[in-house]
């Protein structure tokens, strides 16, 4: 779904809908997961329609990707409604790229680089 939002911004530089999709990606990454409404449509209308799995997913890396969204659709927000739509199509095209390789691949770009982060940047994801 959030590829369908961020290529319909893109196709009718609608800023207000990026600016909802903004906040989704905010409450994600900054306060929980469980505040996606796409995800309570997948758990109640797909999930119990498939088999079920033992495989879970970390939440930090997902967290992560929220945020790296939130800052493009950020960015995209604060440039359509300035009035660079060129600046705001950039950053959404980015955000719809990942959002696209996450949907039709199984390619979480955010998850990825969480994990480059982790690996070589140790000493910053350690609690002090």
């Amino acid at each position: 779904m959030t590829t369908v939002v961020l290529a319909i911004v893109l196709l009718t530089g609608w800023w207000r809908l990026l600016g909802a999709q903004t906040v989704l990606f905010a409450m994600c990454a900054f306060i929980s997961l469980k505040l996606n409404p796409w995800g309570h449509v997948y758990r109640f209308a797909i999930q119990p329609r498939i088999t079920p799995t033992t495989e879970r997913e970390e939440a930090a890396p997902l967290r992560f990707a929220q945020g790296v969204g939130f800052v493009f659709a950020l960015l995209g927000t604060v440039g359509y409604a300035a009035g660079y739509p060129t600046f705001g199509t950039v950053a959404t095209g980015l955000a719809l790229v990942a959002a696209f390789l996450n949907a039709a691949f199984g390619l979480c770009l955010g998850c990825e680089m969480y994990l480059l982060l982790r690996r070589y940047a140790p000493a910053l994801a350690r609690p002090q």
